[in-house]
C-alpha cells in the first residue's frame, strides 16, 4: 500500500504509537525502559490473548532430572549450584512454539528447550529454544512476529503468506528463518536437538567481575531430525510422536542427557567486538570464544501427572540466582516482564506455591493474599519493621554487576557495530555448514512452503531474501517458484 493510504498505528487508547520497531531505551545500547507505556501495553496484551492454553509454547512433554556440574567455573560465577561436583535437581519442558495444543509434534517449528534449576537459592530458569539465535532483536516486534505465525483473523486459518511477508520486511529474521528451513528445523525427538539459552547472560564471580555468556546444551544422544516427507508422515500416523517418545524412554529407564558448554566473554570485549554481542540473531563464531564443558544434564523420570507438572510448569528468565545477572540484550529485558506477567494471568498470582514451581529452600516474602492463596506471611506483613520480620541483604545477594548506563531516552537499533549485516551469519551458515544435501533440501523445504498460499508480490521479495543471504541459493529458490532459470 502507498504510504498516505496506510492508517497510523496507535495505542489501544488511540494514542499515535511512537514505534514498532524499536523499544525505549536510554542509549541504543542501553536497557529498556519501563516507561515505555506502548511496549508494556503491547507485552500485557498480547500475554493475555489465549484461555487458558499458553500464546506460544503450547503443545510440550517434561521430565525431572538433574544438572551436574564437572567443572571448576568460579572464577566466572559465584552461583553455588555451578560448583564442581554439585548435582541439581531439574525439570525440564520441551515444546513447538506456533501451534495449539492439538497441534503435531513434528511441524517445522523452532521447539522450547526451558530448564528449571531447584538450587539451594531458590529457583534458577534459563528459558530458552533448539535454536542459537531468534527471529527478531527487539521486544517491540515480537508480538507481531508471532501473530504472523498463528491464525487470520478472518478465517482462522495458518496462512504462509503471513509468515514470510514478515519475514521478508524483517532482515533480521533471515539466521533463523534459514536454520528453520533445514532438516533441524523438524528434530527427530526432543532427545535428538541441541537445547540454548540464546540470549547473552551476565555471570559474575565472588570477586565481582563480570562476563557476558551464551549456554549451550549439546544433546549426548547425537543430532537427528526429520525430513519434510517424514515429518508430514508422522504428523498423520502419530501427532504426539515426540511426547510419547520422551515419555517410553524414561520408562525404559533410558536416560536423556545433554552435555552444557558455554561461550564466555570478557565484559570490555563487547563494545569493540566485531558485531553487537547481544543481538539475538546472531551467534558467537567458535573460533572467536571456544565453548567450554561445565556439565551435563540428565532426565530420567516422568512427571507423575501431566496437568499438574508439564502444564502448571512457570518458567520465567527473571528467576536467576545470584551469581547471573541479564546482559544488554533488549530481547531478554523484554522477557524479563513478559513472563511472569503472563503467568499470573493464565494460571494465577500465586503460580509460585504450586508445587511444580515451588522452590526448594523456605521463601521470606511481603506477598500476600489473592486468589488460591494458602501460604500467606505472618506478621509483620510489611518492610521496614521493627519486628523481627525478613530484611535484604544487599551486600550478600545484591546485583554484583555495576553496569553502566547512559545516553538519550530513544527509540532506536543497536550502535552499529563493524560487521552488523544481518545476511553475513546465514550466508556463512549456508555457504560454510551446510553440505550439497542440506542446500538441497533447503531449497526444497523453501520453495514447498512458498507454493502454499503465498502470493506473487511477497514471493519477489521471498526470492530477494534469499538471494541477499547467497546469489546462488536465490536463484535456486526463483527457478523452484518458477522465477527464471534454476541454478546449478
Amino acid at each position: 500500500m502507498a504510504e498516505e493510504q496506510r492508517p497510523m498505528t496507535t495505542t489501544d487508547s488511540g494514542i499515535p504509537a511512537p514505534s514498532d520497531e524499536h523499544s525505549l531505551t536510554a542509549g541504543p545500547n542501553g536497557p529498556v525502559l519501563l516507561q515505555d507505556h506502548y511496549l508494556v501495553q503491547k507485552m500485557a496484551q498480547f500475554n493475555r490473548e489465549r484461555v487458558p492454553e499458553r500464546v506460544v509454547h503450547a503443545k510440550g512433554a517434561g521430565a525431572h532430572g538433574y544438572f551436574e556440574c564437572s567443572e571448576d567455573v568460579s572464577q566466572w560465577t559465584k552461583a553455588r549450584f555451578l560448583k564442581k561436583g554439585k548435582r541439581t535437581d531439574v525439570f525440564v519442558r520441551f515444546s513447538t512454539v506456533a501451534g495449539e495444543l492439538g497441534s503435531a509434534d513434528t511441524v517445522r517449528d523452532p521447539r522450547g528447550f526451558a530448564i528449571k534449576f531447584y538450587t539451594e537459592d531458590g529457583n534458577y530458569d534459563l528459558v530458552g529454544n533448539n535454536t542459537p539465535v531468534f527471529f527478531i532483536r527487539d521486544p517491540q516486534k515480537f508480538q507481531d512476529f508471532i501473530h504472523s505465525q498463528k491464525r487470520r483473523a478472518d478465517n482462522g486459518l495458518r496462512d504462509n503468506n503471513m509468515q514470510w511477508d514478515f519475514w521478508t520486511l524483517s532482515p533480521e529474521s533471515a539466521h533463523q528463518v534459514t536454520f528453520l528451513f533445514t532438516d533441524r528445523g523438524i528434530p527427530r525427538t526432543y532427545r535428538h536437538m541441541n537445547g540454548y539459552g540464546s540470549h547473552t547472560f551476565t555471570w559474575v564471580n565472588a570477586k565481582g567481575e563480570a562476563f557476558y555468556v551464551k549456554y549451550h546444551f549439546k544433546t549426548d544422544q547425537g543430532i537427528q531430525s526429520f525430513t519434510n516427507a517424514e515429518a508430514k508422515a508422522m504428523a498423520g500416523d502419530d501427532p504426539d510422536y515426540h511426547r510419547r517418545d520422551l515419555w517410553q524412554t524414561l520408562v525404559r529407564g533410558e536416560a536423556a542427557s545433554w552435555t552444557l558448554q558455554m561461550q564466555i566473554m570478557a565484559v570490555g570485549e563487547a563494545a569493540e567486538y566485531r558485531f553487537n554481542p547481544f543481538d539475538l540473531t546472531k551467534v558467537w563464531p567458535h573460533e572467536d570464544h571456544p565453548p567450554i564443558t561445565v556439565g551435563r544434564l540428565v532426565l530420567d523420570r516422568n512427571p507423575k501427572n501431566y496437568f499438574a507438572e508439564v502444564e502448571q510448569a512457570a518458567f520465567e528468565p527473571a528467576n536467576m540466582v545470584p551469581g547471573i545477572e541479564p546482559s544488554p540484550d533488549k530481547m531478554l529485558l523484554g522477557r524479563l516482564f513478559s513472563y511472569p506477567d503472563t503467568h499470573r494471568y493464565r494460571i494465577g498470582a500465586n503460580y509460585l506455591q504450586l508445587p511444580i514451581n515451588h522452590p526448594r529452600v523456605p521463601v521470606h516474602s511481603y506477598n500476600r493474599d489473592g486468589a488460591m492463596r494458602y501460604d500467606n506471611p505472618p506478621d509483620p506483613v510489611y518492610a521496614p519493621n521493627s519486628y523481627r520480620g525478613p530484611a535484604a541483604d544487599p551486600q550478600r545477594y545484591g546485583e554484583g554487576f555495576r553496569q553502566e548506563v547512559a545516553g538519550q531516552v530513544v527509540r532506536a537499533p543497536y550502535t552499529a557495530h563493524r560487521d552488523d549485516d544481518d545476511f553475513v551469519q546465514p550466508r556463512a551458515l549456508y555457504q560454510r555448514v551446510l553440505s550439497e544435501t542440506d542446500r538441497e533440501r533447503l531449497v526444497a523445504n523453501i520453495v514447498s512452503h512458498v507454493k502454499q498460499g503465498v502470493t506473487d508480490e511477497v514471493r519477489s521479495r521471498v526470492i530477494e531474501y534469499w538471494r541477499q543471504v547467497d546469489g546462488n541459493l536465490g536463484a535456486r529458490v526463483a527457478g523452484g517458484l518458477g522465477f527464471g532459470v534454476h541454478a546449478s
